[in-house]
Parts: C-alpha cells; sequence; structure tokens
C-alpha cells in the first residue's frame, strides 16, 4: 500500500535510518549537559570537548573565570554542575564546612615551573644541571640578571602556584608554609626580575612572545612553555627549569558542584580517566596524564619531580597574598585616564566614580580585597574632556580604606563633574609623557595604563598624530601598555588599535559593570 504523503514518510524513514547509525543523535537531553565554571587556562580543552560528548553523551558548557573570581562567584551562590580549575585547594579551604564540593577527581597534571632562554641558562651554567634551586634563580634576579614574566598571584592560579612554591622553598623547609614562615628579604629579591605582570597564563604566554628580546623567560605551566617552544614564535627555545627544592603542580580536579548529576558526573571522569581520553589530552595540550601506567609524550620531560605541599589554611594563603601585592613584588605605577566628557552625566560617570572608589577600599569582597590600590603603588588619574582637566598623582601610604590617600582619592573622585567634548588621544599622550618622566626617576616600577571613554574621539590629537606621537616615544616608555575599556558608545576599532600598538588588551565595559573591568585590569598592573 503506498502512503498518501510519500514525503513526511520518506522524512520519517531517513530520520529512523539515521539514528540507528548514529546511537548517539537525538539522544543528548538538557539532563546530560553539564554547566562548568573553568580556569580560563583550560580553553585549550575546546577541541576535545566534542570527542568527550560523543564518547559519554556529555555535552560540557564552559564558562571561562579567573581563580578568585571563580571562587567569589561560587561562594556567592552562584549555580553550576561543575568546577574546572587548575587547581581546587584554595577554593576547597575557602569553602570550609559549607559542602560546596561534593566530591572532585583529578584529570590532569602541569607542573608550575621556570623557562629561561638557552642561552642565558648556558651563561648561568644550568645547562644540564639538576641541581638548581629557587634561591639561584633568585640570586640572578636580585642582580639584575634574570628579567621574567610571572602573572599575578591574587589573579591568575599559575601565577599563585608559583608564589606558594617559590615562598615554600625560599623557607629552606620541606613543610607545608606557615604565616610566619615567609621569607621576605628572599622574595623581595625573586620578584625584583618580574618584569612583566598580567592577569592570566594565556595573556602572559602571548606578551612573552611580544616581548621577548627584552626578558629572558616566564614562569607558567609546563605545557605553556612546552607549546611556546613548539609555536615557530620564539627567537630562542625556552630551556625549562624544575628547582631542586620542588614546585606545586596544577592537578586540574573536575569538582561537582551539583549532587542531581552524581551519575553523569562519574560518567565524564571514568571517561576523563580512561587511558583514550588521558593520551589524547596529553596530545593535545601536553599536560601530564593523571593515570599511572601511561607513557609520557616524549616531548614531556622526565626530571624528578619534588612536590611542596599546599598550605593548610585559608589566612596562611592569604598572608602570602597581601605579602606579595604590599612588600614583595615591584610596585606599580598606574595611569587611570578617565573621560569625564558631557555623554558621561549621569550613569556613567555614577558608574565611574563606584568602580574608582572600590579599589580605594570600599570593595570588602574576595575579589575586592586583592584588587584595591596597594601599599607603595603610586596612582595618577588623568581626567578629559575636550582637553585634559586635571592631572593628580596619590602615593598610597597603606592599604586602610580610612587611610588619609585613599580618603583624598575618593574626595577627587566624588566631585569629577562631566561635561564637553573627548579629546582622548591628547588625554593619553599625556599619560605617557607622565610614565616617561617617573620612569626617569623610578624605573624600579611596573608601569601601565588605563582608559576609559565612553565616545568616539572629537577634540585634539587625532588617531594619526598620536600614533606619531607614540612613535617617538624612549623604548621604555613604548613598553608601557594601555589597557583600554570599551563603555558607552566608544568607538571599539580606535580602543582596540590602541591597545593593540601599545601591546596591552582591550576589555569591554559594555558587558560587565565598570567595577568588575577595573578588578579585572588590577591583575595586569
Amino acid at each position: 500500500m503506498t502512503p498518501k504523503h510519500p514525503l513526511p514518510f520518506l522524512a520519517l524513514t531517513l530520520l529512523i535510518l539515521l539514528l540507528l547509525l548514529n546511537p548517539a543523535c537525538g539522544r543528548l537531553s538538557s539532563a546530560n549537559t553539564l554547566t562548568v565554571l573553568a580556569g580560563s587556562e583550560l580553553q585549550d580543552i575546546e577541541p576535545l570537548l566534542e570527542q568527550i560528548e560523543r564518547e559519554t553523551d556529555i555535552r560540557l558548557e564552559l564558562e571561562y573565570i579567573g581563580t578568585l573570581d571563580g571562587a567569589e562567584t561560587l561562594l556567592s551562590g552562584a549555580e553550576y554542575d561543575l568546577a574546572w580549575f587548575s587547581h581546587g585547594g584554595y577554593l576547597t579551604l575557602l569553602q570550609g564546612g559549607r559542602g560546596l564540593v561534593v566530591t572532585q577527581e583529578k584529570t590532569m597534571l602541569s607542573p608550575v615551573i621556570m623557562g629561561i632562554k638557552e642561552s642565558r641558562a648556558r651563561e648561568f651554567g644550568w645547562i644540564d644541571n639538576p641541581d638548581i634551586t629557587w634561591q639561584d634563580i633568585a640570586d640572578k634576579a636580585s642582580s639584575g640578571e634574570l628579567r621574567y614574566a610571572m602573572t599575578n598571584p591574587a589573579a591568575s592560579n599559575s601565577g599563585f602556584t608559583a608564589l606558594i612554591g617559590v615562598a615554600t622553598a625560599l623557607t629552606g623547609s620541606s613543610d607545608a608554609i606557615n604565616a610566619g614562615d615567609v621569607n621576605v628579604p628572599a622574595l623581595q629579591a625573586f620578584f625584583k626580575g618580574q618584569a612583566l605582570t598580567a592577569g592570566s597564563s594565556g595573556w602572559l604566554a602571548e606578551s612573552y612572545v611580544t616581548e621577548q628580546d627584552n626578558l629572558d623567560g616566564l614562569i607558567n605551566y609546563e605545557s605553556v612553555l612546552l607549546s611556546l617552544n613548539e609555536s615557530g614564535e620564539l627567537h630562542e627555545d625556552l630551556l625549562l627549569i624544575y628547582p631542586k627544592e620542588g614546585i606545586i603542580t596544577a592537578d586540574y580536579p573536575l569538582m561537582l558542584l551539583n549532587a542531581d548529576k552524581q551519575e553523569q558526573y562519574d560518567r565524564l571522569i571514568t571517561y576523563l580517566r580512561s587511558a583514550e581520553f588521558q593520551e589524547e589530552m596529553m596530545r593535545t595540550t601536553l599536560r601530564r596524564p593523571v593515570v599511572p601506567g601511561i607513557a609520557l609524550d616524549g616531548r614531556i620531560p622526565t626530571p624528578l619531580l619534588v612536590e611542596i605541599p599546599f598550605p593548610n589554611s585559608v589566612e596562611i594563603i592569604d598572608s602570602l597574598l597581601f605579602s606579595y601585592l604590599d612588600e614583595q613584588r615591584l610596585p606599580a605605577y598606574a595611569i587611570f585616564v578617565l573621560d569625564v566628557s558631557g555623554s558621561m552625566r549621569g550613569d556613567g560617570l555614577n558608574d565611574l566614580q563606584a568602580a574608582m572608589n572600590n579599589l580605594t577600599g570600599l570593595d570588602d569582597s574576595l575579589t575586592g580585597r586583592f584588587s584595591r590600590f596597594r601599599a607603595r603603588e603610586i596612582i595618577s588619574l588623568v581626567t578629559f574632556s575636550d582637553h585634559v582637566e586635571e592631572v593628580q598623582l596619590f602615593q598610597i601610604d597603606d592599604v586602610n580604606s580610612r587611610g588619609t590617600t585613599m580618603a583624598e582619592m575618593r574626595t577627587f573622585v566624588d566631585d569629577l563633574r562631566a561635561d564637553g567634548g573627548t579629546a582622548m588621544y591628547t588625554a593619553l599622550s599625556e599619560a605617557y609623557r607622565l610614565a616617561a618622566a617617573a620612569q626617569q626617576q623610578d624605573p624600579d616600577r611596573l608601569y601601565s595604563i588605563v582608559l576609559m571613554s565612553d565616545g568616539e574621539n572629537t577634540d585634539g590629537m587625532s588617531p594619526n598624530e598620536f600614533e606619531r606621537f607614540y612613535e617617538g616615544l624612549s623604548e621604555d616608555a613604548q613598553n608601557v601598555r594601555t589597557f583600554t575599556v570599551l563603555f558607552g558608545d566608544a568607538d571599539e576599532d580606535a580602543m582596540q588599535a590602541l591597545a593593540e600598538l601599545t601591546d596591552g588588551r582591550m576589555f569591554d565595559g559594555t558587558a560587565e559593570s565598570l567595577s568588575f573591568i577595573f578588578k579585572q585590569i588590577r591583575g595586569y598592573q
């Protein structure tokens, strides 16, 4: 009997055949889609997501975030099925007895180590030398012979892990570090060599490529360093250094947050820890397998890895981070170039004032405590409309929100008024003049510029005039990066072009609050 409607019948037949040929097709439902709050360094796992879905019938939807931002997000009650960061120690300690993490399993490994240019390593006698210590590295950094890049420990897990490892090693003890053990002078010597910072491991690696002729190496995940050597972008390969006292290894625990997804989690972990996935993950990302018995990829070195214990309390970790920011690292000189043109009147100016005031200590959140202006910093505020309005400098004497300097800064910010046009490039050129003059007087600082505007340039210097001005600056001044903040109706192309010209980065203030964006930028200063 011939069907009355051959086309629908044919479509149904084809659909049935398709389902028979591909059992996974059509079987995926929302019950098998898991939301994942993930560290930004896990973006390199994306090529494997399709394979994971094919083998487990589980789709992972990853949302990327920084380490401390992620911890704060979860502690605030945000709902995700899973969390996947390079290290779970801090979040585990922060949750206390709240039971936020139902269970967790390690999925892959990557030690946080130092990569140094081979020529520099040969000069230091570090080629084929298994006895190099963190103290050796600190000595070279303190003498000015070693200039390296490392992420900000208060913003990125690779820097956070490195800080704990170095601080523990420099105590001379193999035990987990305690607050009273911190050797501040030794750490100051070590961080004297930190010439580039960043809020993410990926951006640090990209910036190292750009700045490689001015740097001797960087601290990052072993997998990132190996990938840089394979990239073809380096003028000179990096020798990987595994200090004798030990390191801390990122073990990428997959954390179950939603107990209702236990069955899917178990299925997912079974596959992620299978030999098939572990080998493919190692080949693709150059991370080490977490499962014993799987042969290492030949591209991964095989030194003896001495593991340093992770601190056992939040208080110890916090004291390490605050000591790094306030005592150990090179202090920052940050110039904020702020648009107060007429278009900022109303909500725009209110948002700007709130964002700046939060950095003076009014934000008591987890990330707010670490992103506020720190002791020893110099902050310059350059306001502009159709001309440069004011230039005000603040030397941060302490981090007390009630301190004199913080109060003076809030008074200045609260008194801002919006009017006039937008002379963005003229204001930015003034910031570079300030930075260049300050570098001459005080070279041992980390210099950066933040440019925030809500509109297109209407007055003063043109883009071409600014580019000629920038190219006429000294090499040191040109090394000062500008982090642009897109806000309101700002010209995205212009802001992106400025970030690229100065090897900085553009942040989108149209998608997030200015307060959130300014806190993110603090990780790069």
